[in-house]
């Protein structure tokens, strides 16, 4: 099966399962990073269960989640109801509404994409430490995206509720949404940094804002545009990191483009659910959304190999790209 793959026994859609979630599913255990030092080992985050309530669903902690702005505290927040509702931990119950935008800390400065500072040149400290901030703050984003998914999307579009799969996937997504931003942050630590010394800019969370009445619409956007481009860029990255010597930086990334296939076959697996459900075809009804909400190109190239281990063949997107595209607007090392 494809690392990242959808599954479950009668083939229907089921939790995210891979090789890398199967041989962890203590999600409080420290992860280990090929061929580093530095970033070897993440200390475990603890639960807080002996000194600090659960809350009392899983819609609740979601919502808990989205207003904590403090980046440490939403990773670990993350990590313990992740744990919680594997275990059985979290009632499936009601809860209150999202915010309809999550809590920031007072750090990193938020920007106008326009109004971001060029990117410093290859190879030099402080042009990997503006890459490895640009992608923990993207991480960071994708955590609240996940969990907003969660509280805000508690019924399907035909009034049935949201299934237990589906809340299983999403609930892994932001668990490995934070592991992803635990990780870069250690990383920017070794390099003499840390997540906040630089801007950022807010467009991220305009995906959601523009989708927050359309979980179909949602899944369009977010995991099959925005982290399906992820998909396409990061191996370059890693190449680059390579190139200038950074092989602990490369070996963070990797993990993150590998895990990022699952989101990706997530968001493919549950949007071809729901139109179904609906009599749509998933292919052309994507294509319908992403021209509506999406402002800009779907970009080549394309890194088919990995679309497809989510089962996000070609003949979805090649319609959406125009010809005369190249990788552009990519964060790189290269200016």
């Amino acid at each position: 099966m494809p690392p990242g793959a959808l599954s479950n026994p009668n083939g229907g859609p089921g939790p995210l399962t891979s090789p890398r979630r199967m041989a962890s599913k203590n999600a409080m255990a420290p992860y280990h990073v090929p061929n580093t030092t530095s970033v070897a080992t993440l200390e475990p985050f603890q639960d807080g269960s002996a000194d600090q309530p659960l809350p009392p669903s899983l819609t609740a902690a979601a919502v808990g989640v989205l207003t904590t702005a403090a980046p440490q505290e939403k990773v670990r927040l993350t990590r313990a109801y992740a744990a919680a509702w594997r275990a059985g931990s979290l009632p499936d119950l009601p809860g209150p509404l999202p915010p309809d935008r999550p809590a920031r800390p007072g750090r990193p400065e938020l920007k106008l994409p326009r109004d971001m500072p060029k990117r410093r040149k290859a190879g030099s400290v402080a042009g990997r430490v503006a890459l490895l901030h640009a992608l923990a703050h993207i991480e960071l984003n994708a955590i609240d995206l996940a969990w907003d998914i969660v509280a805000r999307f508690t019924t399907f579009p035909d009034g049935t509720p949201a299934p237990r799969a589906f809340k299983d996937d999403w609930v892994t997504v932001a668990d490995e949404e934070a592991k992803h931003h635990a990780l870069l942050a250690a990383r920017l630590a070794t390099l003499g940094a840390a997540y906040g010394d630089l801007p950022a800019h807010d467009g991220l969370w305009q995906a959601s804002e523009v989708t927050a009445h359309d979980l179909a619409a949602r899944l369009a956007l977010v995991p099959m545009v925005l982290e399906a481009r992820g998909l396409d860029v990061t191996p370059m990255m890693i190449a680059n990191l390579k190139k200038v010597g950074d092989g602990d930086s490369a070996a963070v990334l990797q993990i993150i483009h590998d895990e990022e296939i699952g989101h990706v076959a997530a968001g493919r697996r549950w949007f071809g659910v729901i139109a179904a459900a609906v009599g749509d075809d998933p292919a052309e009804h994507w294509r319908t959304l992403v021209r509506r909400y999406f402002k800009g190109d779907i970009k080549r190239p394309f890194n088919d190999a990995s679309r497809i281990k989510a089962d996000f063949p070609p003949d979805w997107y090649e319609p959406l790209a125009p010809l005369e595209t190249i990788l552009g607007g990519v964060v790189g090392l290269d200016g």
